[in-house]
């Protein structure tokens, strides 16, 4: 039980380092595509990219909310 909490604990550091590496490289992509003039197809790429390092984010943090509903009993 303490050691599938601690692994919990561990996949949402991971969580949240994607999160903010994420939305720090989004940003950046943002930033330099403007500044570089980049065609606009680099600015899609960028965003397919990002959204599907929040997408994975938000499974992976879902599936651990709902492991830990099922350890404590809770339904709701």
């Amino acid at each position: 039980m303490v050691e599938r909490a601690a692994q919990d604990a561990a996949q949402m550091r991971l969580v949240a380092l994607v999160l903010a590496g994420t939305a720090l490289a989004w940003l950046a992509a943002n930033w330099a595509g403007q500044h570089y003039g980049w065609p606009s197809k680099y600015a899609f790429l960028a965003d397919l990219a990002a959204m599907g390092g929040f997408v994975w984010s938000l499974l992976v943090a879902w599936r651990i909310w709902q492991r830990g509903k099922a350890r404590s009993g809770k339904e709701g």
